[in-house]
């Protein structure tokens, strides 16, 4: 009897860890949810999940939003180790983290750009800036509408103006990339001590506080994204934009898989690939600059005068424009 229990014992066990070894052969990456950071904007974030759900994803993916700066950071300091297994994030940060670590696997299909791009990630939308104005203010205060971001240095705008401080938002790189390509680093030093002087208490550290602040009238002008202004005068509000003399300079931002060896989730690839196939065309009604081929876009879409720095966007590049910013304030 005793040795029957014995015997019994040892089947029930057998049985157990078979049924353990079954279920843990059974799981897979495919069966964990893809981690995807990122630093979007939430139109660009509720988009992509629109296209993941509308493809087959909802429920394989987590989507977790962070600050440029802070998920900069992350993957700087992390590398590989990092969490996600799909990073959108600002191309140039994606760039440098891949200098330092080759953390990003090369995409396993077709990206049919416009522009070149490293095979490591695909652009999934782009945003340029220009000069903002609100017509009404404008108006009222007898103001000249300004021609280029050195004007808004002019004394005549003190008090007048929102600039976004580029320790808060790379947004505010925009429109230091225009100044020091058309005046070197010492003309834009000038200058931005001229305009953070007129700005006084409307130096945002978000990129979207000028567009906010000139949409309310609080002030008359602003620097910021083109779109935003683009679709609030085809709102129909008092809101204009003016292409700077210095040109529109853009930044785009991207999509990655996270290289993890063995442990990368092989969905990861394909909802990269599902998000720039199937979602592009939401994306663009709003960032509406065209990156691949065969897209259009209203001719108010993309300025006519759109220039790209002369030096490769790179994170110490950003840093040591943000000195710069700080020395004029």
């Amino acid at each position: 009897m005793k040795l029957k229990r014995t015997l019994s014992a040892i089947l029930c066990a057998a049985v157990a860890l078979t049924v353990c070894v079954n279920l843990i052969g059974c799981s897979s990456n495919e069966d964990e949810q893809v981690i995807i950071y990122s630093n979007a904007d939430d139109e660009a974030v509720e988009s992509m999940k629109k296209t993941l759900d509308a493809n087959g994803y909802e429920g394989k993916y987590i989507f977790q939003s962070f600050g440029t700066s802070e998920l900069g950071g992350k993957m700087l300091a992390e590398g590989k180790d990092i969490e996600a297994d799909i990073i959108t994030m600002s191309s140039y940060y994606i760039e440098s983290a891949q200098a330092e670590y080759k953390m990003f696997e090369s995409l396993d299909f077709d990206v049919n750009t416009t522009d070149s791009y490293p095979e490591y990630y695909a652009p999934f939308l782009a945003n340029q800036g220009a000069i903002l104005v609100n017509t009404d203010v404008i108006a009222e205060n007898n103001l000249a509408a300004p021609t280029s971001v050195k004007d808004l240095a002019n004394p005549e705008y003190a008090g007048f103006i929102s600039v976004i401080d580029i320790q808060g938002s790379s947004t505010a790189w925009l429109m230091i990339q225009s100044l020091i390509s058309e005046y070197g680093e010492d003309g834009t030093k000038e200058i931005l001590t001229g305009m953070y002087k007129n700005a006084g208490a409307h130096i945002e550290q978000s990129g979207s506080g000028p567009i906010k602040k000139v949409r309310a009238g609080e002030v008359a002008i602003g620097f910021g994204l083109r779109h935003q202004a683009v679709t609030d005068k085809a709102d129909g509000l008092p809101v204009d934009f003016v292409d700077p003399t210095e040109g529109n300079f853009t930044l785009t931002e991207s999509l990655a898989v996270v290289d993890k060896d063995d442990d990368t989730n092989p969905l990861a690839m394909e909802m990269v690939q599902c998000i720039i196939e199937n979602g592009r065309a939401d994306l663009m009604t709003y960032y509406p600059v065209p990156l691949y081929e065969g897209e259009t876009a209203d001719s108010n879409a993309i300025s006519a005068n759109s220039k790209t720095f002369p030096e490769a966007l790179t994170v110490e590049l950003l840093e040591k424009h943000r000195n710069l910013s700080e020395e004029c304030k």
